[in-house]
């Protein structure tokens, strides 16, 4: 069992800047991958970004390449998307979920991920 809790969303003018993080316990943090889902109302839950066990690895959806940043801290079984130039269409509930059959691949799909957290909500006004 693996339990997620996200935290940092709010509102944000576009342009701006958020940090949300995503606090992992139960199993060993380090022997999976970890990633970013998010949904927006009326739309499907869709892939963001997701990290490898060791931070080598990295995927992002082509929308968010380049303004987001997702990083891990093992030590302290974290996982952290840092996001940047944020639009309105950015606006969506935000999941960090984990991938506990993989360690080194990610996969940017999400029936991958086995364990989600509750979300957390960004909003970013035009």
């Amino acid at each position: 069992q693996v339990q997620l809790v996200e935290s940092g969303g709010g509102l944000v003018q576009a342009g701006g800047s958020l940090r949300l993080s995503c606090a992992a316990s139960g199993r060993t943090f380090s022997n999976y991958v970890m990633g970013w889902f998010r949904q927006a109302p009326g739309k499907e839950r869709e892939f963001v970004g997701a990290i490898s066990w060791n931070g080598e690895d990295t995927s992002y959806a082509d929308s968010v390449k380049g303004r987001f940043t997702i990083s891990r801290d093992n030590a302290e079984n974290t996982v952290s998307l840092q996001m940047n130039s944020l639009k309105p269409e950015d606006t969506a509930v935000y999941y960090c979920a984990a991938d506990i059959s993989r360690r080194w691949v990610v996969v940017p799909t999400r029936s991958a991920y086995e364990y989600w957290g509750q979300g957390t909500q960004v909003t970013v006004s035009s």
